[in-house]
C-alpha cells in the first residue's frame, strides 16, 4: 500500500530528527577526526621524505665506493708505470711513463674530490633526517594524544551512536528511493544538515524566511511536498504555538 503525503512527510520529518541526533553526537568530536587525519598526512609525508633521503644516501655511498675503486686502479696502474720507469731505455721512454703517472695522479685528486663532495652531501641529507625525525617523534606523540582523546570520547558516545543508526535504517527504510535521494542531496548541500523542517512563527525553520500563510495552510493540510522558495528544504508542518500556549492554560 502507498503511503500518503502526510506518512511520507512525517517519515522525511522522523528521519530528520534522528540524522540531526547523529550529527550533534558527532558534532561533540569536534574537529578532532579532522585533526586526526591532518596528522596522519602529516606523518606520512615526514616518513615519504625519510624514505626518499635514505635512497638518494644509498645512491651517493655507491658514489664514494665507485670512487674509491677509481682510487685504487690509478694507484694499481701508478705502481705498474713506476716499475716500467725502471726498465726504461730512454728518456722519451721516461717523460712518456711519467705523464700518464702524473694523469693518474690527477685522476686521483678528482676521485677524492668527489668523494669529499659526496660525503659533504650524505653528511647535509643525514642532519635532514635526523630533523625530520625530531619533528616526526613530537608529531607522533601529538597524534598518540588526539587519537586518545577522540577515542575517549567516541567510546563515550558509541552505544548511543549505534542505537540511532539502527533507527536510522528502519526510518530511512519507509523512505521511497527518490524521496530519499533528493532528503540525502539537500542535506549534503545544507550547513546545518537540515533537509526536513517546520515552519516556526511563521517562518521556515532551516532559512528562517518568512512563509505566506496561504502557503502555511497548504503545508498544514499535506497534500503535497512543499519546499521553500528560498533554501530549498523540505517544510514537514507548521508549528502552532497557540494551541501549545491554550493546552499550557
Amino acid at each position: 500500500m502507498e503511503s500518503t503525503v502526510s506518512q511520507k512527510l512525517d517519515a522525511l520529518l522522523e528521519l530528520q530528527r534522528i540524522d540531526s541526533q547523529i550529527d550533534e553526537l558527532l558534532k561533540i568530536r569536534g574537529d578532532l577526526p579532522e585533526e586526526v587525519r591532518d596528522l596522519e598526512d602529516e606523518l606520512a609525508g615526514y616518513e615519504t621524505r625519510i624514505g626518499k633521503f635514505k635512497s638518494e644516501i644509498d645512491e651517493l655511498q655507491q658514489e664514494v665506493i665507485s670512487n674509491k675503486a677509481g682510487i685504487k686502479e690509478s694507484e694499481k696502474l701508478i705502481k705498474k708505470y713506476q716499475e716500467q720507469q725502471n726498465n726504461v731505455r730512454n728518456n722519451r721512454e721516461f717523460e712518456a711513463i711519467a705523464k700518464e703517472i702524473e694523469s693518474q695522479e690527477l685522476d686521483i685528486q678528482l676521485f677524492e674530490k668527489k668523494s669529499r663532495e659526496v660525503q659533504f652531501r650524505i653528511e647535509k641529507k643525514n642532519i635532514e633526517i635526523a630533523e625530520i625525525e625530531t619533528r616526526l617523534g613530537g608529531r607522533i606523540a601529538d597524534l598518540e594524544a588526539k587519537k586518545s582523546e577522540l577515542d575517549s570520547i567516541v567510546e563515550e558516545s558509541t552505544e548511543d551512536e549505534k542505537k540511532l543508526r539502527l533507527e536510522r535504517d528502519e526510518a530511512a527504510s519507509k523512505i521511497e528511493d527518490r524521496l530519499m535521494y533528493s532528503y540525502n542531496r539537500i542535506r549534503q548541500n545544507s550547513v546545518n544538515g537540515l533537509a526536513v523542517v517546520m515552519v516556526r512563527r511563521g517562518a521556515c525553520g532551516g532559512c528562517f524566511n518568512q512563509v505566506p500563510p496561504q502557503r502555511q495552510a497548504d503545508i498544514r493540510e499535506k497534500k503535497k511536498i512543499t519546499v521553500c522558495e528560498h533554501c530549498g528544504r523540505v517544510l514537514a508542518d507548521v508549528e502552532v504555538l497557540e494551541d501549545a500556549a491554550a493546552k499550557v492554560k
